[in-house]
């Protein structure tokens, strides 16, 4: 189920969405000015804000920005934001998404392109957010490989320093001998040290890799997810539609 968060000065906005969007499945928390508005994002964390610009304390602008640019907000800076406006100025639309608002609705709106754009921009952070999971699996694999090339070329040279060591070392000669066994025992106690090392390095990266992998669904399953919430929305839309008239 996904957490809606209306911010509206007005309170009959509030209350419409609050009906609407409960009864289409979303959960919905309400804010009535922008200092409330970051109080119920820190609260409720929404997976979608419906802000609007025109509002006492902080406007809709200031909101995004603070929850944008802020790093006291930081963590909260991927939540998509729609905009609602009483203006239609283009550089108005302009500066909303220069802030990083996500879609702009001037009032007045209809409630069915106020729903399309709501799912728009839910389906699209998901979109997103499994391509992340994915580039920082992808980023940790290749740190991996990195190691585990650093490890190879570690282990290399005092392989070949003993080979060579060994080709002139003197048989006869028991001070070369002990020198030669002490070389492959410093060697051998380092690169089991190293190997210790690459080998939890490994287990913690699988352990992080599979749980990055637990969160993933496949772009067809997100597909099919979607496909049956726009049902689901549609009859209960259909059904509100049937009891309202």
């Amino acid at each position: 189920m996904s957490k809606i968060l209306i911010v509206d000065d007005e309170q009959i906005n509030l209350d419409f969405f609050e009906v609407m969007l409960t009864k289409l499945g979303f959960e919905v928390a309400k804010a009535s000015d922008g200092e409330e508005a970051l109080d119920a994002v820190a609260e409720h964390v929404p997976d979608l804000i419906v802000l609007d610009n025109i509002m006492p304390k902080l406007s809709g602008w200031e909101v995004t920005r603070t929850l944008k640019r802020d790093e006291r907000y930081a963590q909260y800076s991927g939540i998509p934001i729609i905009m609602f406006s009483a203006m239609d100025d283009v550089k108005d639309k302009i500066e909303g998404f220069e802030l990083g608002v996500e879609d702009y609705i001037t009032k007045p709106f209809n409630f069915s392109e106020v729903l399309a754009r709501i799912k728009a921009v839910l389906r699209n952070h998901e979109l997103s957010q499994q391509v992340v999971q994915r580039e920082r699996r992808i980023a940790l694999v290749e740190s991996l490989n990195s190691s585990l090339v650093y490890f190879t070329r570690h282990l290399k040279d005092p392989m070949l320093q003993m080979r060579e060591a060994a080709e002139n070392v003197a048989v006869g000669d028991p001070e070369a001998v002990a020198r030669f066994v002490a070389l492959v025992q410093k060697e051998v106690t380092q690169t089991l040290a190293t190997l210790d090392g690459l080998e939890d390095e490994i287990s913690e990266r699988t352990r992080r890799g599979d749980e990055m992998r637990e969160g993933e669904v496949t772009l067809d399953d997100l597909e099919e997810k979607y496909q049956k919430h726009l049902q689901n929305l549609k009859a209960n839309a259909d059904a509100i539609g049937e009891v309202q008239s």
